[in-house]
């Protein structure tokens, strides 16, 4: 432990011992991981965690899903990384399944490391169809990734404002407004800067689980295809059945003209990234398929564990399972926080997408610390705990969760009895 934290502080980053939400700060009160299986993982003292952060939504078959291992396992035996100038046949085996599980027609993938990384090809991708469009809408409290395109994208102050100017062509817009989006679209045009793409999560994620109306994405295709601008989907934190639809736009019956994805696609193993998008689309990159490269990306390591995963998903039904917990840990929570609304504002989430809202940053950091204490681990999203989420692998079980509303209850009670400090 102590060669953890040190190592963190004099070569990694002391602003992660400042800031992490567990232990006292600055000391060897933190946990360091050590394992994991299933729905928990164990520190270095062996003590088990029940694991509702699911790593912000890649463990969506849950920790080390035997057969995602075994798979990567079996391709590291034959080849782990690709030549770089061959067919790789997982990578064409990958996306023509992806083909046939997203909706509508999008055909072609690109293959990357990262939901930023997927994010980065679908923005030159909306740029190359249409050069003439400069214009890409996005929404407030939106996060896209941390790179310098999906960070122009996203609608955090705090992680824009540090580093200057963003590049040019993004117009923001408040999420599930759509009368500001038609605005948009008109002001753009009026000016010349006529918009090439929205770009949307189908559910804010980082910005704090915030579900959109029923009519607002149809809403937004519909205005996308009346002005011929291209929707893309970030479904990188809700793809994989993580809202109990495989891809949460199919909620809304929508279809987008790029989808992109990572987290949960590579089964908790592998990093993986992908930008699925249309024929009409990806036929950009047809004449050249150099323009946007990457060395890593559709590795057969990565690609193994991305077909197991959607194996797994398949096999187990983990797509209706998050969608039948996701009302039983939703009304758990709510009986947890019930006689304590002074203290939590709000309940809500699709499937295992789920958030707890609370009335500040200290009552959110406090709980999420007694949770942590005593073995459940959440987090908060964009760096601030009012709102802490409570995304689990979709594999949790009852019991599991019965545990969560437990401790919480206990927490909200100490709370209310002044037992806990409501201080960061």
């Amino acid at each position: 432990m102590r060669e953890t934290v040190e190592g963190f502080r004099d070569h990694v980053n002391p602003g992660f011992l400042e800031y992490r939400k567990a232990g006292a700060k600055g000391t060897l009160g933190a946990a360091v991981e050590w394992s994991d299986e299933k729905n928990v993982f164990t520190d270095v003292n062996g003590r088990e965690y029940i694991d509702c952060l699911g790593g912000f939504g890649i463990f969506n078959v849950g920790h080390r899903h035997p057969k995602v291992v075994a798979a990567v396992r079996a391709q590291l035996e034959r080849q782990a990384l690709h030549s770089q100038d061959l067919l790789d046949p997982l990578r064409a085996m990958l996306a023509k399944t992806l083909a046939l599980l997203t909706p509508g027609d999008l055909k072609y993938t690109f293959f990357s490391n990262s939901g930023t990384e997927s994010i980065e090809a679908a923005l030159k991708l909306a740029r190359a169809y249409d050069p003439a469009k400069p214009t890409i809408v996005v929404a407030t409290k939106g996060f896209h990734g941390k790179s310098f395109g999906s960070l122009s994208a996203s609608g955090k102050a705090t992680f824009r404002t540090p580093f200057g100017a963003m590049l040019p062509g993004f117009k923001h817009v408040p999420f599930n407004d759509v009368l500001a989006l038609v605005d948009t679209f008109n002001a753009c045009r009026m000016t010349g800067d006529d918009v090439g793409a929205v770009l949307l999560e189908p559910i804010q994620g980082e910005g704090g689980v915030n579900i959109p109306s029923d009519d607002y994405l149809p809403a937004v295709r519909r205005l996308c295809d009346e002005f011929g601008a291209l929707l893309i989907l970030d479904e990188v934190q809700t793809g994989l059945g993580r809202t109990g639809q495989m891809f949460a736009c199919e909620h809304w019956g929508v279809v987008p003209d790029i989808m992109c994805l990572a987290k949960a696609l590579g089964g908790g193993v592998m990093p993986i990234g992908a930008t699925v998008a249309t024929e009409a689309v990806f036929s950009r990159l047809f004449g050249n398929p150099f323009l946007h490269t990457t060395t890593f990306g559709g590795n057969p390591l990565a690609c193994a564990a991305a077909l197991a995963t959607i194996d797994v998903v398949i096999a187990e039904r983990l797509v209706e399972r998050a969608a039948a917990m996701g009302e039983y840990v939703l009304a758990g929570l709510r009986g947890a926080v019930r006689r304590h609304e002074d203290v939590v504002v709000d309940v809500r989430g699709k499937g295992l997408l789920i958030a707890l809202e609370f009335v500040d940053d200290a009552a959110g950091f406090a709980v999420s610390k007694y949770l942590f204490e005593r073995g459940v681990l959440v987090a908060g999203t964009l760096v601030n705990a009012r709102t802490i989420r409570i995304e689990p692998p979709l594999t949790i079980e009852r019991a599991q969760t019965d545990t969560v509303f437990a401790v919480l209850a206990d927490a909200l009670a100490a709370m209310k009895g002044e037992r806990i400090a409501l201080s960061a």
